[in-house]
């Protein structure tokens, strides 16, 4: 199994975004001599094949595969009715029903993993979680380096103890869900900034360290290289080039000045995640329940039926801090750009 660092070029991750990333994404980072990601949340454990396929045909190069761990039943059946009552309104708006929500909240985990171990990848990466031991275990032994999303460092402690290989140190600047182990709704609002979260997370674990959130640029890169990570992932940066699958209302509207601002907000999935905030957001935000993944169940019909009629104001547009720094750049010529100003960055503070 080689090192992780060894699967890359350039220390520059492309993170893996539900409903962007793509085989087309994921390849141009990797022959650019990124490391691409292709995002297997969602997805049935057939498409997540698929995908696959179609990235190994698309490019030689290492990539990575990133899990979602299975979440624990909803605890307050009668907070997602509620929440559901109060959404009544938006299904009237978009002509759309609410969904499902009392459905499965492993999204396929054991499925997905059987197809991995079956047939290898380079990375796997899992977000909401930590695996235990033996999952760990077998995915190295079957040559695959593995990495978990950590937003302290008790969670990066205990991801180390399991034996993953990696640790991606999400601060909370990052757009998208947070990757906290456990849902505490009591921890809303109460991240640690990413620069903070290396230096306390290098300081408890020995494994390497891949930064995230809010990262944009070269310099931005350098800085959490030289506080201790071995590379970067950057999702925002990504999401407007050509080959993501982001909807162009989202594409678009990450540097519209109409976006002035993101917040976390449990608003269309029950777990904390950073968006630009829109109408939904700032209308339901405050009374969503803790309950992932129900209520991405419930709103998901209502974002499609959104994004269909053209009004990003009902969408989860995800971004990190950084958004307004988002570069519409083919995602080849962008890890250029990015491995560029990163080597000015490390000359000019040499």
């Amino acid at each position: 199994m080689a090192p992780l660092t060894g699967l890359f070029e350039h220390p520059i991750v492309q993170a893996p975004m539900a409903g962007a990333s793509s085989p087309v994404l994921a390849a141009a980072v990797s022959d650019a001599g990124g490391l691409g990601f292709l995002a297997a949340g969602y997805r049935t454990p057939a498409a997540m094949r698929e995908q696959i396929t179609r990235l190994r045909a698309l490019t030689a190069r290492p990539f990575g595969v990133n899990l979602f761990m299975p979440q624990p039943p909803v605890t307050d059946p009668a907070a997602v009715d509620a929440y559901a009552g109060r959404l009544a309104d938006e299904s009237a708006r978009y002509a759309t029903p609410l969904g499902d929500w009392d459905q499965s909240t492993d999204d396929a985990y054991d499925a997905k993993l059987a197809v991995l171990l079956d047939d290898p990848v380079p990375v796997v990466s899992f977000h909401f979680g930590c695996p235990d031991r033996d999952v760990l275990h077998a995915l190295a032994a079957a040559g695959t380096v593995t990495m978990v999303t950590a937003t302290s460092a008790t969670e990066a402690l205990a991801a180390q103890e399991a034996g993953a290989a990696a640790v991606c140190v999400q601060g909370v600047e990052a757009g998208g869900h947070q990757g906290t182990h456990r849902d505490d709704p009591r921890a809303d609002g109460t991240g640690r900034g990413l620069l903070e979260l290396l230096a306390e997370v290098r300081a408890s674990v020995t494994i390497p360290l891949v930064a995230a959130g809010g990262l944009m640029r070269g310099d931005h890169i350098a800085t959490a290289l030289a506080a201790g990570a071995c590379a970067a992932q950057l999702g925002t940066a990504f999401l407007p080039c050509p080959e993501s699958d982001a909807n162009p209302l989202h594409k678009r509207a990450l540097t519209d000045p109409a976006f002035a601002r993101t917040e976390l907000t449990r608003a269309f999935t029950g777990r904390p995640a950073r968006g630009l905030v829109n109408r939904f957001i700032r209308e339901h935000g405050p009374a969503a329940p803790a309950a992932y993944p129900q209520l991405h169940h419930l709103t998901s019909g209502l974002r499609k039926a959104a994004a269909a009629a053209g009004d990003p104001q009902a969408m989860a547009l995800w971004a990190g801090e950084g958004h307004r720094l988002a570069r519409a750049l083919p995602a080849g010529e962008l890890v250029a750009v990015l491995a560029a100003e990163l080597d000015r960055a490390r000359k000019s503070s040499s």
